[in-house]
């Protein structure tokens, strides 16, 4: 900042995420609708070649609106309810929780018992062979959904439990309206979306150190046009306050910060590399003993 000041100009809300988010909305009812009278193989197909897609695109939108990125940090609770509303396709209540849990990734980065991004021992103990690895790959939504209350549980809160109820409320006039398969296009698009798919190798490129000495990686591959930017990662943990959108505008001005840093083009390479490099597995973090009051 001290260098490149005329970063601070793009602290500032991005209210186009919001007509995103409404359309992406949209398009989920949309397909909940469609696929209602299909067969189950079709019902299947669509699930994994566009309802994952949505849905993952649809988390990566919580995770801005968790910065405040839809309304600014002057109208938090706007974004609070905002995220509700962004997570009713996905089938699962996530955006309030996230949010808590978030924010001690940014702040607490690595930290043993705080940041629940670092797998258990248990994670890294048992997924170690290259089989292993794969399965803890497709099984990953499930271990972001268990890993908080293994490491870190949290008193629930009152918006958690609105979410909570929101999410079931839409869920079941979903399943009055159209039914157990629009009901299924729903849910498995959500954790197939969040497992074995290209997009989620950025949950593996974000932090696992396939170099020594370096823990955050950035991503500037063509998928960021479907995750908000959230390749950009050194940028991201750099000016977590700046949207997605402009993100890429950070690494042209401070070029001389990130160009240099190891970076990757390929998501699926990304994944491929986890699983077959046998120096690689889920204990490859960054681990930080806290010390003093957290």
């Amino acid at each position: 900042l001290a260098k490149h000041p005329e970063i601070k100009a793009l602290m500032k809300p991005d209210y186009n995420l919001v007509w995103v988010v409404v359309l992406m909305v949209l398009a989920q009812l949309t397909a909940f609708y469609l696929v209602k009278d299909l067969d189950w193989k079709w019902v299947v197909f669509w699930a994994y070649v566009f309802g994952s897609c949505i849905s993952h695109s649809m988390t990566l939108a919580i995770h801005e609106i968790s910065h405040n990125s839809a309304f600014g940090n002057s109208k938090a609770m706007w974004n609070r309810w905002f995220g509700i509303f962004a997570n009713l396709p996905l089938g699962l209540p996530y955006s309030i929780s996230f949010k808590r849990y978030h924010m001690d990734h940014h702040r607490y980065l690595g930290g043993d018992g705080i940041d629940v991004d670092i797998p258990t021992n248990f994670e890294g103990w048992f997924f170690c062979t290259r089989f292993r690895k794969f399965i803890w790959i497709v099984l990953q939504p499930f271990f972001y959904a268990i890993r908080p209350l293994c490491i870190n549980p949290k008193p629930i809160t009152r918006l958690e439990i609105i979410n909570l109820l929101a999410q079931l409320s839409f869920d079941v006039v979903i399943y009055y309206l159209w039914g157990v398969k629009s009901t299924f296009y729903m849910l498995a698009g959500s954790v197939l979306g969040l497992g074995l798919h290209p997009i989620s190798g950025h949950f593996i490129a974000e932090h696992y150190m396939f170099l020594k000495g370096h823990e955050t990686y950035s991503y500037y591959g063509p998928l960021n046009l479907l995750t908000f930017n959230v390749g950009y990662h050194n940028e991201h943990h750099d000016f977590p306050n700046i949207p997605g959108k402009s993100l890429p505008l950070v690494k042209k001005i401070a070029a001389e910060y990130y160009d240099n840093l190891p970076q990757y083009n390929s998501w699926i390479k990304v994944l491929y590399d986890f699983v077959m490099d046998d120096t690689i597995s889920p204990y490859s973090r960054m681990k930080r003993q806290l010390k003093g009051e957290v």
